[in-house]
């Protein structure tokens, strides 16, 4: 089948920056509300369906191996708060999850009590009570989201934040549990995040201003009108993002303004009546830290996760009252030295524990302290629950303030997600459940391997390399690499069932953990951001060629993914080695970032510039990101397929991004390899909602990366059983 791409008109309009100017051809795109903007976006889905039309088979092939591995009915381990159980389940042919409780009981058995209740997968849990069926809230929309939920301490009442257009604007709402009633209180156009206060009369909220900057923290008194709604706090820096949390103690809203350098935390007093915002750290200290309260001795102190003289960040124990100091004179007590080779993430505490999240040789990892003796000249080391494979993702998902228990999250690339609870007393571990993988799944069919690639100037960059067991290293295999590289973000092993289509495809995949991203510590991070980021490009470009030099693939056969700042690593690497890919699926990608950058007007713009620096008014920032930027270095080259994937309400990387890229790349390419544009006309930042649209969705990417490797059929069984 032969088809005709659509052609966008060129309409130069002119952009001048520090004597630059720069004639973009494509800016039209950018009007969302034009039915011709509409139309071309209509065309260009209609050609990616033409062009891809042989993949429709695979792409089917993919969704039923992801749908027949799927435990479809399931749900999660009960998580207990106060006197109930908490959890989701899902149902077979069903879009969404269920959030459910059920009444806990209090028999004085610590143990007994604490231990969720057996619940099996299809079978009615005994005293259930759904507090929210997402499946119903979604019937007859077009996109359906949760921003946050929240219940009052005394379980009567449900907050929840939904969003029907996948803008990530959400409407609250209230539920009174008791009667299954809605509230009369509804509030239009908030952020994500909510909590109750502990009194349960008032529900806090954030609010984003019109470039999708969260700035406000705002305060709603239940059966008042959302006009009197009051504004505890506002943030007019355009260049620092707000949130909030309530301490674990239930008594400190705790308000964080931050960008990646530095940050400022201002708590309020909630079991005071009109108490004002305290301000720790003030942002003027360039001081990044995260402040966690707690009480010792009947004083209120806070555990600080701070970067002051600890490039990795460390954890220090500072009393209230020291913060009326000047910070040089200010008392801190370690608790957590600064190490080289250990990056701090920060804490949560419990009544007796405080736990301490850490990196150390790339893996994520769970600390844990008593709090008896903390800062003290006795304190013992830090306990590390410890688990017997090399590349592994251990988090900590909950610690309730009252909790004798911390429910942990264990992950490894071919290890099902796993939830323990750990005993903090005794240090037991307690395997609560594996999620199930159906389908004859068996982990000793893969490895996982770190192998290292090397950089143009030297580093090591570690690379996670994914297998089925029998494929070796004779240059023969088609590959997959994929890197983000940004924001300190890192890709963590993580179990995929997805995936796991490549994989039996005979594909090697390989996550490359390139600078800009958080592997290695906040260095690794520094030396991929501003003036450094073009080392993220080289990275994964030096990644590819070890993975070709090693053995692992070949030269002909690999294609690169990424998305959203992993996307524009996708435009950066075909621009400057177009040759050594196949294909590339560059997934919401920000690939127009200087235009996006160089107008604050734009949603988030502001809140980049200490990601990548101010091209506004610093003329080597601009010249240094326009020599980097996609869509601006587009050049005469053989470009490989390329499929570009957005969202038309996306807004974090606007649709526009990906438009102008493809239509630039098409009319420039030397190649006669396909381009193509997919819009998801109703979707957002992470695509369709509904798990089976987002299966579809992937479905959609892994084909295309297969297809074009010439990698379709899944590795026999009498193949893939041997070695």
């Amino acid at each position: 089948m032969t088809a005709t791409p659509p052609i966008a008109r060129k309409i130069p309009t002119e952009r001048m920056h520090h004597g630059d100017t720069f004639i973009d051809e494509y800016e039209w795109l950018r009007a969302k509300e034009s039915a011709e903007v509409v139309d071309h976006l209509k065309a260009e889905n209609a050609y990616t369906e033409a062009i891809t039309s042989g993949q429709e088979q695979l792409r089917q092939d993919i969704f039923n191996e992801i749908k027949n591995r799927t435990q479809e009915t399931d749900l999660s381990v009960p998580a207990r708060k106060k006197g109930w159980w908490y959890y989701t389940r899902t149902e077979e042919g069903r879009q969404y999850s269920i959030h459910c409780r059920t009444a806990a009981t209090d028999t004085g058995n610590v143990t007994r009590d604490w231990t969720p209740p057996e619940v099996v997968p299809g079978q009615p849990v005994e005293g259930e009570q759904i507090m929210l069926d997402g499946n119903v809230e979604a019937e007859g929309k077009p996109f359906f989201s949760l921003g946050g939920l929240a219940v009052t301490e005394d379980g009567t009442l449900l907050a929840y934040a939904q969003d029907n257009a996948g803008d990530e604007r959400f409407t609250l709402r209230i539920k009174d549990l008791r009667t299954g009633n809605l509230l009369a209180d509804e509030i239009p156009n908030v952020f994500y995040g909510l909590e109750f206060s502990p009194d349960g009369t008032q529900v806090f909220y954030t609010v984003v201003d019109d470039s999708w900057r969260p700035y406000q923290v705002k305060s709603h008194t239940l059966g008042t009108p959302a006009e009197a709604d009051t504004v505890i706090y506002e943030e007019d820096d355009v260049a620092m993002w707000t949130g909030f949390d309530i301490s674990a103690d239930r008594t400190q809203l705790i308000i964080g303004i931050g960008c990646s350098e530095y940050s400022e935390y201002r708590v309020l007093d909630l079991t005071t009546p009109r108490a004002e915002l305290l301000t720790l750290i003030p942002r003027e200290e360039k001081v990044l830290y995260e402040a966690d309260p707690l009480t010792i001795d009947g004083r209120r102190h806070y555990l600080l996760t701070h970067n002051r003289d600890a490039k990795n960040s460390m954890v220090s124990l500072v009393s209230e009252d020291q913060f009326q100091r000047p910070l040089a004179e200010q008392e801190w007590t370690t608790i957590i030295k600064h190490d080289d080779a250990v990056r701090v993430h920060g804490v949560a505490v419990t009544q007796s524990h405080v736990m301490v999240s850490v990196r150390k040789d790339t893996t994520l990892r769970v600390q844990i302290l008593p709090l008896a003796g903390l800062g003290g000249g006795g304190q013992p080391e830090p306990i590390e629950p410890s688990f017997d494979e090399e590349l592994y993702t251990c988090n900590l998902s909950n610690a309730e303030f009252e909790s004798p228990i911390i429910r942990l999250s264990y992950s490894s690339f071919f290890t099902p997600p796993r939830v323990y609870d750990y005993m903090l007393v005794s240090g037991e571990l307690a395997l609560r459940k594996e999620t199930e993988v159906r389908g004859g799944y068996r982990s000793e069919d893969y490895v996982a391997t770190r192998e290292w690639a090397t950089a143009q100037d030297g580093t090591l960059i570690p690379l996670s390399v994914l297998r089925r067991r029998e494929l070796i290293q004779d240059g023969s295999n088609p590959a997959v690499i994929y890197a983000y590289g940004s924001y300190e973000i890192s890709m963590d092993p993580g179990f995929s069932i997805s995936r796991l289509s490549l994989l039996d495809r005979g594909i090697i995949f390989v996550v490359a953990h390139i600078r800009g991203g958080g592997e290695m510590g906040r260095t690794w991070y520094e030396a991929g951001k501003k003036l450094t980021k073009k080392n993220t490009f080289t990275d994964f470009i030096d990644s590819t060629s070890h993975l070709v030099s090693s053995g692992w693939a070949d030269p002909q056969r690999v294609a690169a993914m990424g998305g959203s700042a992993g996307g524009l690593l996708m435009g950066a690497v075909t621009n400057l080695a177009p040759e050594k890919y196949r294909a590339v699926v560059a997934q919401v990608p920000f690939v127009d970032a200087l235009t996006t950058i160089l107008d604050p007007e734009l949603p988030l713009s502001a809140l980049e510039w200490e990601e990548w620096g101010n091209p506004i008014t610093d003329a080597e920032v601009y010249q240094y990101m326009k020599d980097y930027t996609p869509y601006e270095n587009v050049r005469a080259a053989a470009y490989p397929r390329i499929a570009a994937v957005t969202s038309f309400n996306d807004t974090r990387v606007l649709y526009v991004e990906p438009a102008k890229w493809v239509a630039k790349l098409r009319d420039t390419t030397t190649g006669p390899e396909p381009i193509v544009l997919k819009t998801e006309m109703d979707g957002g930042h992470g695509g369709a909602s509904g798990r089976y649209e987002q299966w579809k969705d992937v479905a959609w990417d892994y084909a295309f990366a297969a297809d074009s490797l010439g990698a379709t059929a899944v590795l026999s069984r009498s193949t893939s059983s041997a070695g």
